[in-house]
């Protein structure tokens, strides 16, 4: 089936990076390094080429996520894949860099509660962590995103005031960050506060959005509309921030990429590969997903292979 012209009003191409093996599965029930090896395999043959792998944490903090430079280890270097490591600190930077991460990605936050509880400092002093982080990143020359939690909204200050989250966008960017991007981490964000955040620091950013609310796919596509082109998503719709009460998993990499494909939007995905990706995720977890496409599947069933649509 050919897929439907773009609106000329939406990008003709995006940019959707998987964060399922690293967010996903940061408060499920630990696996093993070769099953997480087996989902991100999964996720490339779907067609990502750009997926967080794990965080180098430690394992007493996030039991979930041991064993990550055995994981970058054991997938080696994919041709064409960006694997991407989450780093707490300096000295998780130089831990990722040696075990062969293409990229890093970096934690601030525009709430100074959830900072204090994410990550036990102050947003002065995440600033600080960021740039060695950066400097790190420089020297081995590794690109760093730079993910900014509670941009839309916190749960311990309510609203975030748009010229704070710039702010903390051109800190991030002086500090050392290459690309930047604004999460919905407690999903508090709406098409209002994507447009009053877009506004105040530009759409060269990412979005990641959370599901607490039901609100991640309506904000992706305000996002889209604005020409947002790179979104974080989780496949099968898992994740959640464990500081934040009554988080919800992240948005579902198989719901976007089916809204996207209906739009004549190119991610380079293809959609019944990834839901083979997502029943994958399901039997390694031992529970239901999140996704509304895990349960119901694609609107129009694939009618040319194992593949999916066409």
């Amino acid at each position: 089936m050919t897929p439907p012209a773009p609106s000329r009003s939406l990008p003709s191409e995006v940019t959707v990076r998987d964060v399922g093996p690293r967010d996903g599965l940061q408060v499920e029930k630990p696996l093993s390094v070769a099953d997480r090896a087996r989902l991100v395999h999964a996720l490339v043959a779907a067609g990502l080429r750009h997926i967080e792998v794990g965080s180098f944490v430690s394992p007493r903090a996030m039991p979930a996520m041991a064993g990550a430079a055995d994981l970058f280890e054991a997938l080696g270097r994919i041709d064409g894949v960006t694997l991407v490591a989450l780093v707490p600190n300096d000295r998780g930077a130089i831990d990722a860099v040696a075990a062969g991460a293409d990229e890093l990605s970096a934690t601030l936050s525009a709430s100074e509660g959830y900072s204090r509880r994410n990550v036990r400092m102050s947003i002065a002093e995440s600033l600080v962590a960021l740039e060695a982080i950066g400097e790190t990143a420089r020297t081995a020359d590794t690109p760093l995103d730079a993910v900014i939690s509670c941009c839309f909204g916190s749960p311990y200050e309510g609203e975030i005031a748009p010229d704070e989250v710039a702010r903390l966008v051109t800190a991030a960017r002086e500090r050392g960050a290459d690309r930047v991007t604004l999460a919905d981490t407690t999903g508090m964000a709406t098409p209002r506060r994507i447009d009053e955040v877009l506004d105040a620091v530009g759409t060269d950013v990412g979005l990641h959005l959370h599901e607490t609310r039901g609100t991640a796919l309506l904000c992706a596509y305000a996002g889209l509309q604005r020409g947002v082109t790179r979104f974080d998503a989780s496949v099968g719709g898992l994740g959640g921030s464990p500081f934040a009460e009554g988080a919800a998993g992240n948005l579902a990499t198989e719901d976007l990429v089916s809204v996207l494909d209906d739009l004549g939007v190119d991610t380079g995905i293809d959609l019944g590969m990834l839901l083979h990706a997502s029943a994958l995720l399901r039997d390694l977890v031992g529970h239901q997903l999140p996704s509304a496409l895990s349960t119901a599947g694609p609107r129009i069933p694939a009618t040319n292979g194992p593949g999916g649509l066409r």
